[in-house]
């Protein structure tokens, strides 16, 4: 038919039908790709040129070996894009081919994660098949209106008889456990994770030693308390891509719980690794360093990362949440520490004095705090808490004339009280890894004490 004869008003419609498999063509052609190459290579960064992609996406490097290399875009300068990548680098060539993906790192969840260990890239670590999760969310979170947010009101029993009695915790709370090298804050972490009571439990294990991994995985957690977790390991040895992402997913896991109406007990070891990887990447990129070696955006990502926890909307689920957080040469000022301070909801010390007499829990109760406490305590508890650490204090302003003999009994009342009742004070604060102390008890049990 020639489109001369048609009438003008079924014209367009002609056209239409025979231009419509040509569109329907164009349509399912795949968009180009705008390939670059690698020019620079300086220690874990990498340098193209000729590719644009979007920070957080995906690119894939061509290399020597066969397979490709995956990287993450995580900054850029002119024509330049600054990768970093997401495994080994062997195989990598000068003026390598680099593929943008068009994909962005996600985080697996579902209950299907429910007695899974996985790697900061989301891939299973403990052998058992793949995952066979409902469904992926953002590495970024989502956030929350602050007037939106249920407020802390319920104490949460964690089964450590100091912090349940002397540093009570509220469901939704962050708090930070500040402690050096070797004072049992794994141990610590561990106890909490057996005694506490949650719906789920997510284990963030952050650039520390791969050994601890197995160890906290079958001595710590156990078959029974694996049943209800999920870890996410990036040992010492990954990349600070991955160090920075397994931080991400742990805490985007436990997003989606808390989404779900559960609550979450949400244990990182540690954050100071995860300032540490945000730092490396930074200054590898050229960020200048502000304090102490650590560049400005390390102090935002601090909050970034601390503000996905807590409680949800009005009637929906928690994340309760304790950050370590690793005091450099015991320095309690360190920025990390002090920056963390500021952003959480209290602190427990770890004192290396009292782990060298052979006290555990070696929390230093006069150093250590629980802002949330006086909202979800009776006052009973409170006064009897107070008057805990008064005595407590009070004994140790005094300790040095006590060793040696120089004070005299009858000289303060005070002083002679807490002498007195000091046996007991450390009993009280003293408890063994395979003990377990619930909430009214503990607090019946410091009445009792502080009761004389």
């Amino acid at each position: 038919m020639s489109l001369k004869t048609v009438p003008e008003t079924r014209r367009g419609a002609l056209w239409r039908q025979r231009l419509q498999p040509y569109l329907e063509r164009a349509r399912a052609t795949p968009p180009l790709l705008v390939e670059g190459r690698l020019t620079r290579m300086v220690g874990l960064t990498l340098e193209a040129v000729g590719v644009q992609a979007a920070i957080g996406g995906r690119c894939m490097i061509s290399s020597a070996q066969g397979a490709p290399i995956e990287a993450e875009v995580v900054g850029f300068s002119g024509e330049k894009l600054y990768l970093m990548p997401i495994g080994d680098l062997q195989g990598l060539m000068p003026n390598a081919r680099v593929v943008p993906t068009h994909r962005v790192c996600q985080a697996p969840a579902g209950v299907a994660l429910l007695g899974r260990v996985l790697d900061g890239a989301g891939n299973p670590l403990d052998g058992k098949g793949p995952l066979q999760v409902e469904t992926h969310v953002p590495l970024t979170g989502r956030n929350i209106n602050p007037l939106s947010r249920k407020p802390v009101r319920e104490p949460l029993d964690v089964g450590v008889r100091a912090i349940n009695a002397l540093l009570s915790v509220g469901r939704g709370q962050r708090m930070g456990l500040f402690a050096g090298s070797g004072v049992g804050k794994s141990v610590l972490l561990g106890m909490m994770t057996k005694y506490t009571n949650a719906d789920v439990i997510v284990v963030g294990l952050i650039g520390e030693r791969g050994r601890e991994v197995k160890e906290f995985v079958d001595n710590i957690l156990g078959p029974k308390g694996l049943a209800r977790s999920v870890v996410v390991a990036t040992p010492a040895d990954n990349s600070p891509l991955m160090r920075l992402h397994g931080a991400m997913m742990a805490t985007s896991i436990a997003e989606h719980f808390r989404d779900q109406g559960k609550n979450v007990l949400l244990l990182m070891d540690s954050l100071t690794r995860f300032a540490q990887a945000q730092r490396e990447i930074a200054l590898a990129i050229g960020e200048p360093p502000a304090t102490k070696g650590y560049p400005p955006s390390v102090f935002a990502k601090l909050p970034n990362l601390v503000e996905r926890a807590g409680n949800g909307d009005v009637g929906g689920g928690s994340i309760t949440a304790f950050y370590t957080v690793l005091a450099e040469g015991d320095d309690q000022n360190d920025p990390i520490a002090d920056a963390a301070r500021a952003i959480l909801d209290g602190h427990i010390v770890l004192s290396r004095h009292i782990a060298e007499s052979g006290h555990y829990p070696a929390i230093d109760i006069e150093a250590s705090i629980s802002r949330v406490m006086n909202d979800i305590v009776t006052k009973e508890h409170q006064q009897a808490a107070q008057r805990f650490k008064q005595l407590y204090s009070i004994y140790n302003q005094h300790r040095d004339l006590i060793s040696v003999g120089a004070y005299q009994p009858g000289s303060d009342p005070r002083v002679d009280e807490a002498v007195t009742l000091h046996p007991a004070l450390n009993r009280f604060l003293r408890q063994d890894m395979g003990e377990s102390h619930l909430l009214k008890p503990s607090i019946a049990e410091l009445q009792k004490v502080v009761a004389g």
